[in-house]
Parts: C-alpha cells; structure tokens; sequence
C-alpha cells in the first residue's frame, strides 16, 4: 500500500467511512454502524464549497470585516463617524439578519465592502447568502429570455426573489426603463411581503429614488438605513449660527433650572428638560423636542447640547430655521460660493442637527416643502435631531408633525416655564427700588 495513502486514511473507520458507536457502557455497539467522523468533516467542507460557489462572490470573498477599519479609511471626523455607525450595524445585522439593512454612500465610501463583510460572515456560519450587483441582475434576467441560456427568465428571478439571504448591491439611478423598475419592484415586493433578509447597497438619497422602489426601503418597521458619507467643505458661514457670540456661551453649567420665583410645578419641570437634554448630549440618538414659549430656555437647552457635543469633539450642525431658509435661498445667486445641492446635503445627513425655532416661517410653501423634505430625510435615516418650537404640534404642518409624535423614534417635551427674561426685568427692578430707598433713608 502507498505510504502516503496509509498516512491519510482515518485511523477510527480505517478507511470505510463508518464506525460502530459507543454504547452507555463505553463498549462499541457492534449491533450499528454511523457517518465516521472524517465524514461529517468532508461533508461540512464540501456544502462550504458549494454554499460559496451559490453565494456569487466570487473575488469579493476577500472582502470581510476582519480586513475592514471601523473608522473608515477617510481622515475626517465626520466621515468617520458615519462610517463607525454603519460599521457597528453592519456587524450587527451580519450576526442577527432581521429585516432589512439599506447602505448609502458616495462610491469609493466603502459600502460594497461591509456589504461583502456581512455576506461572507453569514458564510463563515455555513449560512446561505447571494451576492448580485443590480446591474448584473437586470442583464442576466435579460439575458436569460434567449432560448441558449443555461437558465431561464423565470428560474433566475425565483431564485434571487427567495434567497433566504440577499446583497443587492448599487441600486442606481440608471434603473429608469419601465422593463427594469418592474422586474426591481417585483423583486423587492416579494422580499418585503416575506420579511426576508436583504441588504441593499445605494449611492442615490431615498428620497431621490424612483416612488414604486424607495417606498419599502422607507418602513421604519422592516428597514434600517445607514448613511456613509465623506464630510464635504463648505464656507463657514454655511456651518450654521452656533458661531454667535450669546450661542457659544450657552451651556449646562450657567442653565439655571431652579428659578425660585417659578411654582414648584414648572421648577420641576425645568429641572427635568435640563436632564432630558444632557442626557441627549451625552447619548445623541433619536429626536428630541423642545417646545415651550420664547424665552423658555429652550435655545439655551439646544445650543448647550451643540457646545456639549463640540468640545467633546464630536460633529453637530446647530442653526435656526429663518437663517436656514436664507441660507437655502441664496445659494441660487450667481455669487454664491456654495451650490443648493451641497448645502441641502450638507444639513440633511449631519450626524446631529439642532433646528432652532421651528414655527411660522415655513408657511409658504417652498419653506414647507424644503422642511418637509429635510425633516423626512431625517426621520428615515434615523438620524439624531433637535427641534425647538414655541408652537403646538397642532400648528405645525401635519406632514412633518406627524413624525414629530412618533414615539418609536422621538421625545416631545414641553417646557412649562414663562419667559426667563420677564425674571431678569423683575430682578433689575427690584434691585432699582431697593437703591431708591436706600438713598431716601440716607438722605
């Protein structure tokens, strides 16, 4: 016998592939046989195999999060952050598949690589998973009409559609033919209806997709969506108004929560939306809103948040909505050094925004439709956000306040004080009176 052939062979079954078991007494049970171990080893091996050949990844198997910066590769603060967030979601989603993960990014953002990462980790734990790019699918579909193909129209859309585990990756906008949208649209509605896991791969905004395709990838019950973004560079007066002298100075530590002169009701409830916002600046995620009457100290709750965030080191965009609204408006002067497009994106993906002063001033309806479009951004992306209003959710657009009450997402707190500077009037005349009688009894 060849020497290397006996080296090789398993000294349990010896060669035969099947072994007597051991019986509760530790005595082979010569009365059966079972798969030898070595067996059981080859067979593992060979459904990794074929679990690899069906996944069609082929020299994307490569691409795994072991090989993968949680930060990102880009050197920006803010482009970091995104990308540890959609790092962070993607391992999650690789260990536990529920519902739907959608990556949006600018090519080159590294959202193909988690996408692989999370679809060879799903291999690793000899889990079925298809990897196709979208325009790989609709060829391959188109393809498969003529009658030399080895698989048909039918077959390859059955066999995407149920998947148990699906990488659609680079949903475009070259999708545009009624022949694509369909088959993409039956594609993604069977998916939806059978809550299958999927994760989808995007360099397009949501909101810019086509309605018969955006409208699964917005449910906020079935779809997590990560924006993956580089920190564009915009002039400084487009980064927001926190640069204001009065803003900068607006803290935790000079908010005075306990002002006596208020009921031991609204003092309380000071003191709760003072913990309410540190507890958002210490752990910025969800919607938080303040509402309450001008000088309520809802701003200074906000900006103390921004300044909170700031030193820290971490990215905020703080700005009043008027200046908002202006802001927008001007980058369509010839003499504006920012482009509409890049400002609007600039604010809508910003990994914590503070509107200040959300009220009367959307009520034309380009303002309405710009807040609606920023505020619906926000609230499918999941993107943590600070409103403060001194209106009613009654008085505020139904489209944008009823995302505003979602209680899956957002907190509604109203802030019950009156206007602080009432207070300060009241202090400055009292201190007045007081100098006028003690220079009467002097005199």
């Amino acid at each position: 016998m060849d020497e290397s052939l006996a080296d090789s062979t398993c000294p349990l079954c010896k060669g035969a592939g099947f072994v007597h078991p051991v019986s509760a007494s530790g005595h082979p049970d010569f009365s059966r046989v079972v798969p030898c171990q070595c067996i059981h080893k080859e067979l593992e091996k060979e459904k990794l195999t074929q679990l690899q050949q069906y996944s069609n990844l082929g020299a994307l198997s490569r691409l795994t999060f072991d090989n993968l910066l949680p930060a990102g590769r880009h050197g920006k603060t803010v482009s970091q952050q995104y990308f540890t967030q959609a790092y962070e979601a993607a391992k999650s989603f690789a260990s536990n598949p529920i519902g739907w993960l959608i990556l949006i990014g600018p090519s080159g953002c590294g959202k193909t690589h988690l996408s692989c990462a999370i679809a060879n980790h799903r291999l690793s734990l000899a889990q079925p998973v298809y990897y196709i790019g979208v325009a790989d699918l609709l060829e391959h579909l188109m393809s498969a009409y003529n009658s030399s193909s080895d698989i048909t129209h039918d077959e390859l859309l059955e066999q995407v559609k149920n998947t148990p585990f699906l990488v659609l990756d680079d949903l475009t906008m070259t999708v545009t033919t009624p022949w694509a949208k369909g088959k993409l649209e039956q594609l993604l509605d069977f998916r939806f209806n059978s809550q299958l896991p999927t994760v989808i791969t995007t360099d397009v905004p949501i909101e810019e997709l086509d309605k018969s395709l955006r409208g699964h990838l917005t449910d906020p019950e079935l779809c997590q969506i990560c924006v993956i973004q580089e920190e564009s560079s915009l002039p400084s007066e487009h980064l927001g108004s926190l640069e204001l002298e009065l803003l900068r100075k607006m803290s935790f530590k000079n908010f005075d929560y306990k002002r006596l002169n208020l009921p031991p009701e609204q003092r309380q409830n000071l003191e709760q939306a003072f913990r309410t916002a540190l507890n958002f600046a210490q752990c910025p995620q969800d919607w938080l809103i303040l509402q309450g009457a001008n000088g309520c100290g809802k701003t200074h709750l906000a900006a103390a948040i921004a300044n909170h965030l700031r030193q820290a080191g971490k990215p905020v965009l703080f700005i009043v909505v008027t200046d908002l609204l202006d802001h927008l408006r001007s980058t369509f002067s010839p003499e504006s050094r920012v482009s509409y497009d890049k400002l609007f994106e600039k604010i809508k993906r910003a990994p914590v925004l503070i509107l200040d002063d959300f009220g009367e001033q959307s009520a034309t309806p380009w303002a309405q439709e710009k807040l609606y479009q920023l505020i619906n951004y926000r609230y499918n992306a999941r993107l943590a956000t600070v409103i403060t209003t001194c209106l009613t959710l009654d008085e505020i657009e139904n489209r944008i306040s009823s995302r505003m009450v979602d209680p899956s997402l957002s907190l509604v707190f109203n802030i019950m004080a009156p206007d602080y500077r009432g207070d300060t009037r009241a202090a400055r005349e009292a201190k007045s009176q007081q100098r006028y009688l003690r220079r009467g009894r002097s005199s």
